[in-house]
């Protein structure tokens, strides 16, 4: 039986939950599970031309560059718009909440990274509110105007659920991550312990980008990954590609 969000789960959730807990946590492991479909395993964002190029050749260097990514690139980025986007929406800021899924949608620096997270944002949207109808979700997509990106989708559709914005941000940016090394593993090639391993390293640069996204404004946006931008740029006439982006 579907649930909407202003339903209550039941009330002896197991593991010492309450029930609100346990609906944000089964939620937000569906949503971002790799089996939630919204096609995250076609997209590499460049690191299948930086494997072409050299600059990834083995777990180490995948490791680094995946590090510079989510610290200091596109992932505290998009951690940033999603914060945003949930605060905005949780206080049913109409007019702030558009300004901020129209600069997510600009701050992408190339044709199929905007492809990538306006697919992913459009499906995660679409799937989230069929197989989860929720009160009011409805009025915050219309309130964004056009494509929603995907961290600002999460963002909205976590508000909308009443998913807390601190695990919504861990759960979102491990996601990213784990896509990321999907990708690699596939590229350099890896085997499935070294992709764990660099899954387990990253845990701390996970909790430390969602914390800084927590205390961020848009003013403190912005990137130092010129590399990453570059292969990303790159990867659009790449000749042999096995991914979209």
């Amino acid at each position: 039986m579907l649930m909407t969000a202003n339903e209550q789960a039941p009330a002896d959730a197991p593991g010492g939950m309450n029930s609100e807990q346990s609906a944000s946590l089964y939620r937000l492991m569906t949503w971002l599970s790799p089996s939630f479909p919204v096609g995250a395993f076609s997209y590499s964002s460049g690191i299948e031309w930086a494997v072409e190029a050299g600059d990834i050749t083995n777990a180490a260097a995948l490791r680094d560059w995946l590090g510079a990514m989510l610290s200091d690139g596109s992932g505290f980025c998009d951690a940033v718009f999603l914060a945003q986007a949930h605060r905005a929406a949780s206080a049913q800021g109409d007019a702030p909440l558009r300004g901020i899924a129209e600069l997510a949608a600009a701050f992408v620096p190339s044709r199929e990274r905007q492809l990538e997270t306006s697919t992913q944002g459009r499906a995660f949207i679409e799937i989230a509110r069929s197989a989860w109808p929720c009160e009011g979700l409805d009025g915050l997509i219309a309130a964004c105007g056009g494509d929603t990106v995907y961290p600002v989708a999460v963002g909205i559709v976590s508000a909308a659920h009443g998913v807390p914005l601190a695990p919504a941000l861990q759960a979102f940016l491990h996601a990213v991550v784990a896509n990321w090394i999907f990708a690699g593993a596939r590229l350099v090639p890896l085997g499935q312990t070294d992709s764990q391993r660099i899954l387990a390293s990253l845990e701390a640069d996970v909790a430390a980008t969602a914390g800084r996204a927590l205390t961020a404004s848009l003013d403190d946006l912005g990137s130092a990954t010129f590399r990453a931008d570059l292969a990303g740029l790159r990867h659009e006439t790449q000749y042999t590609r096995l991914f979209r982006s």
